[in-house]
This record gives structure tokens, C-alpha cells and sequence, in this order.
């Protein structure tokens, strides 16, 4: 590490996140990075206790976000950020332990070409909802990724980090990732960190698909990431009906961009064959149960592997009506009551 440490923004879209952001906001400030760190909040017109705690954290900016998706909050952050580096992060995350910018940041410092870092793995933590410690031991927030490869964190499924062709070279405390335009796996959210300068290879509209957004600039010849060995906690979900309407949320969300021209990254293009698996997987029951017991296995957790195949049902049964609704009448998401 150098002496002349990169600044850092980081960039938190919230509505009503009263319930987790205090510890986001808390695992931020209690790093000991030495170089200056600013936190950035677009926050979508939140009633509740949101910006008061905004204000006791200190943080340095609060902007509005009037379009009130958390991609167009990332996106009105983005631009107004001073970082050389930018942290995307969300309200219910929380960084594990107090070396971890430092950890990410490293990967930036030793090698000019590395354009952004992923976080290794989501962070399990014991006496949390079984769902959020599912999400942590899959590796991914939706189960058709473990089938289509195109997961970005460690899996104890498969025990890999992506199922996507790529070369890497292990360093101390990181690892060297090259990937591949035709195979980009789903990095961008929950604790990424990337160069600004990378907004200015691909400038951002009205919404940042962080995902999108990484595809672009791979595809574009800006292929060198990294991935630090750490760990992000997610705060994903706490029950059932909300695990369905995140999972709604993020298929009536893509048919909507998608059919707004706003959407690039290709979900369906090569991957058809691993959807189909899902689809099979999951109507037969035992292939999924096969692969909670893999998981289970590998790394104990009963609750949480129990709820694998339930999870699978609810995802193949939203998408499909996701998918007639969004092809027949595409419409966003209502953020009206949202609540982290």
C-alpha cells in the first residue's frame, strides 16, 4: 500500500431504511482506513427515522432521489461523488470488520489496471433470519443463478464463485480476475467498489443497473476486476412474503427497463439451457433437495438448506408470471409503502 491512500464515496440509496442503516452507517465509520472517506446518501423521500440518522453518522451528502428506485438513486450518487473510488452499498449491508476498505482498496493500489472489486463472499451470521443465512451460504439473492453460472460470490452449493469461464491469479489478499466479454458474471451491488473513472468510460443515465453497467464496460475491453477476501453482510430478507416481493420486484422491474431500451445485460442469451435446468430441477423437487443436502453438507446450517427447494418454487413460479405479465403489460414496481 502507498502512502497517498485513494479517497472514497460511499454511495447508499435509501427509503424508509430506518431498520438497517444505522449499522450499515456504523460499519463505515468504524474502519480504519487512512484516507478520506465520504458517505453519500440519495435518499427516495423517506417518512420515517431515515435522515435522522443520516445526520447523527455525519454523513457529508444527502441528495434527493426523485425517480426513488435504488438504481436511480446510485446513479444521482454516482455523479455527485468526489471518491476516486466509489463504493456502492446498500442500507442493509454492513462491512465486516474494520480493515475493510483497506482490504478492498489494496487491489486499486497494486495494479492500475483492476477497474473494480467484489467482495468474496456474503457474510453468515448466526442468529439471523434462516433466509438472509440461505442467501450468505448460496452465494446469490436468486437460485436460477446457480443453475445459469452467472453468480458473483462464494457458493457452498457449488463451491465456486462463479460458474463462468474467466482466469485469475491469486495475490496476497486478492484475487486478479480477467473476464470474459461473452460470460460476465453478475457484479456491481452489496458492498462493490469500482473507479470513478469508470462512469466516464460509460457515463450514466437516469439509472445505474450496476450489472448493465459492468457488462458495458467488459464488452467495451475493461476487463481486469478483483475480488478481496472479505466478507459483506446482507440483511436480504426476513420472511416469506417479502422474499416474493423481492423477487417480483426484480422481474417486473427488468421486463420495464428492458422495454424502456434501458436494460443490456443478457439474461437469456447462452444461458436457455441452464434456465431449462432450473425449471426441471425445481418441478421435480429432488434435484433441489439433492443440492440443499450438497450445500448442507458443506456447510451445516439445517433451516437454512431446508428452505433451498421452497425458495426455488417461489422463484420459478414469479418469473414465469413475471415473464407473461411483462411481456403482455411491463410496469415498475410500486415503491409507495417500501420499506427496507
Amino acid at each position: 500500500m502507498t502512502d497517498s491512500l485513494p479517497t472514497i464515496s460511499a454511495v447508499i440509496p435509501t427509503l424508509n431504511a430506518e431498520r438497517h442503516l444505522e449499522t450499515c452507517l456504523s460499519s463505515i465509520r468504524e474502519q480504519d482506513y487512512n484516507g478520506n472517506v465520504e458517505i453519500l446518501i440519495a435518499d427516495a423521500g423517506s417518512t420515517d427515522r431515515t435522515l435522522e440518522i443520516a445526520e447523527k453518522y455525519g454523513v457529508e451528502k444527502i441528495v434527493p432521489n426523485p425517480l426513488r428506485t435504488g438504481e436511480a438513486g446510485k446513479a444521482v450518487g454516482v455523479k455527485v461523488a468526489n471518491g476516486d473510488l466509489i463504493l456502492l452499498i446498500d442500507s442493509d449491508n454492513a462491512l465486516i470488520g474494520t480493515d475493510w476498505l483497506t482490504r478492498m482498496v489494496r487491489p486499486f493500489v497494486e495494479d492500475p489496471k483492476v477497474i473494480g472489486c467484489e467482495p468474496a463472499r456474503f457474510a453468515r451470521i448466526e442468529g439471523d433470519h434462516f433466509i438472509n443465512r440461505w442467501h450468505a451460504l448460496l452465494g446469490a439473492a436468486d437460485p436460477l443463478t446457480i443453475y445459469v453460472g452467472n453468480y458473483a460470490r462464494e457458493s457452498a452449493v457449488t463451491g465456486t464463485w462463479t460458474g463462468y469461464p474467466h482466469k485469475s491469479e491469486t495475490r496476497d489478499g486478492w484475487e486478479r480476475i480477467e473476464l470474459n466479454p461473452d460470460w460476465v458474471p453478475v457484479l456491481g451491488a452489496n458492498g462493490f467498489m469500482i473507479r470513478r473513472s469508470a462512469y466516464e468510460l460509460q457515463p450514466v443515465g437516469d439509472f445505474l443497473f450496476d450489472l448493465d453497467h459492468i457488462y458495458d464496460l467488459v464488452t467495451t475491453g475493461h476487463t481486469t476486476f478483483a475480488r478481496a477476501d472479505v466478507a459483506v453482510h446482507h440483511a436480504f430478507c426476513d420472511g416469506v412474503a417479502k422474499f416474493h416481493t423481492k423477487t417480483r420486484r426484480r422481474i417486473d422491474d427488468f421486463f420495464f427497463f428492458a422495454s424502456e431500451g434501458q436494460r443490456s445485460y443478457p439474461w437469456a442469451k447462452s444461458r436457455s439451457r441452464g434456465i431449462l435446468r432450473f425449471a426441471v430441477s425445481t418441478s421435480l423437487v429432488v434435484p433441489v433437495a439433492l443440492q440443499a443436502a450438497r450445500g448442507q453438507r458443506q456447510r451445516p446450517d439445517l433451516a437454512a438448506w431446508i428452505w433451498h427447494p421452497v425458495a426455488c418454487w417461489i422463484t420459478l413460479l414469479t418469473y414465469v408470471s413475471g415473464t407473461i405479465r411483462g411481456r403482455l403489460r411491463p410496469r415498475v414496481l410500486d415503491r409507495e409503502n417500501w420499506k427496507q
